[in-house]
């Protein structure tokens, strides 16, 4: 994988962590959210953002 590449995927990781630290979610089930692919920190904040959404 190009560095590049890795440096944008480690940087947009970066972002959605603490996105979803602002959330007040710092685990999913067992794992750490450093842990967590990119597709699964993606769909974690979807899934805060919907719930978020919904409270409104």
């Amino acid at each position: 994988m190009s560095k590049y590449i890795q440096i944008a995927i480690k940087a947009r990781k970066n972002y959605l962590i603490s996105q979803l630290i602002q959330q007040g979610i710092f685990k999913k089930g067992d794992q750490h959210l450093y842990e967590l692919t990119l597709t699964e920190l993606e769909d974690e904040l979807s899934e805060a953002v919907k719930k978020y959404a919904g409270n409104i």
